[in-house]
């Protein structure tokens, strides 16, 4: 650690419970109370399978929404490392003084111009092509929407408290009913049947790479899109035409290089996990990839073990050993070129354009 290290956690929690003040209950309902519990979690060390206390989460819960009435007007603090202050907004900077105190300092502007901020211990470093990757274990000050991993110029970094908690919350809302599909499959291939908490900590292990991916496609986006698009995001004033754009993104990011890094690897179990994600305005833009998944006996009918080229045994036609990866590829490809186009259409488009084709997704889907 550092000097001045609770000086530092205490700037950087101040600047997260003001984001929060300002955006936490931008959400639904449900999702609000959702996420304070398990920000209640965090901040009490719970560990997962342990239910938090009900009326005491109500009582902290009315607490906490107090403090946000008397700062939510506050100006973000400044970030005190090494005697100096810099900028809340400056991650690289203070990035670059924490160097060798083994911390890692997160900041950015996230979905709905929503500020988010964290400090946390580093696990690992390393230099991945262009990208500079920073896993992060522990973390000291966060805000109540953890997000898992992030890229910001050429740095990426990954969360692991954050992705825990992620797919902790993922398997307990799949235990519940238990359905078939590609979440079980990710779940059962990492042993959630036999053991719950030690499942959770392998595919928390397993699946940072397959966060790594999909920032570094972000990346690849990013420079297909150009510079126009950051501005076109922050641009937006309602939530619609932001949805459809992240979504254009998220799918060029994931056609650039999550799906054929994950197909060429035969990272199975890592596919079956990354299309339990594939929803919303992602999936509705993107039936090809969809009916090809299920076509090939991997959607509800996927089994943990069994490759994704070797197919179901059932009387229907199927693809032949080996031509699953060849077929998603190919739906990969056509993404590439379809998303990347569709992208660059939405930056010569106002908002309130943008806003209308969101409503009318199947004429812009592949």
């Amino acid at each position: 650690m550092i000097a001045g290290m609770a000086a530092l956690v205490n700037a950087v929690q101040a600047n997260c419970d003001i984001a929060d003040a300002r955006h936490a209950r931008d959400v639904s309902l449900c999702t609000y109370l959702l996420g304070m519990r398990e920000f209640y979690r965090w901040e009490h060390q719970l560990p997962f399978g342990v239910s938090p206390p009900r009326e005491e989460v109500g009582r902290w819960i009315t607490e906490r929404e107090a403090r946000w009435e008397q700062i939510s007007d506050e100006d973000f603090l400044a970030v005190p490392v090494a005697g100096r202050e810099f900028d809340p907004f400056d991650a690289q900077q203070v990035n670059t003084v924490l160097a060798g105190s083994g911390l890692v300092y997160g900041a950015g502007i996230g979905r709905f111009h929503k500020p988010h901020f964290f400090l946390g211990q580093l696990d690992r470093e390393e230099q991945r092509g262009d990208a500079r990757l920073l896993v992060c274990g522990c973390e000291y000050a966060r805000d109540i929407s953890a997000i898992p991993a992030a890229s910001q110029g050429g740095t990426v970094i990954v969360r692991r408290e954050a992705l825990r908690q992620w797919l902790w919350e993922k398997a307990e809302g799949w235990n519940v009913k238990q359905q078939d599909g590609s979440l079980k499959s990710a779940l059962l291939a990492y042993g959630f049947d036999v053991d719950p908490q030690a499942a959770i900590e392998r595919m928390t292990n397993g699946e940072i790479e397959t966060l790594v991916l999909h920032e570094e496609g972000e990346l690849a986006a990013g420079r297909l899109l150009g510079k126009g698009w950051p501005a076109k995001l922050d641009g937006f004033s309602g939530k619609r035409a932001e949805l459809l754009a992240r979504a254009v993104r998220d799918n060029l990011a994931d056609c650039l290089v999550t799906l054929p890094s994950l197909l060429q690897r035969g990272a199975d179990d890592s596919l079956h996990f990354w299309f339990s994600t594939f929803d919303g305005l992602r999936r509705e833009l993107f039936p090809q990839l969809v009916a090809a998944y299920e076509k090939l006996g991997v959607g509800a009918l996927c089994v943990p073990g069994i490759p994704l080229c070797r197919p179901a045994k059932r009387k229907s036609r199927q693809a032949r050993p080996g031509q699953a990866t060849a077929i998603l590829l190919d739906a990969a490809a056509a993404g590439r070129a379809h998303f990347a186009t569709l992208g660059l259409r939405l930056l010569d488009m106002d908002e309130s354009a943008i806003e209308a084709l969101s409503h009318e997704a199947a004429s812009i889907a592949l």
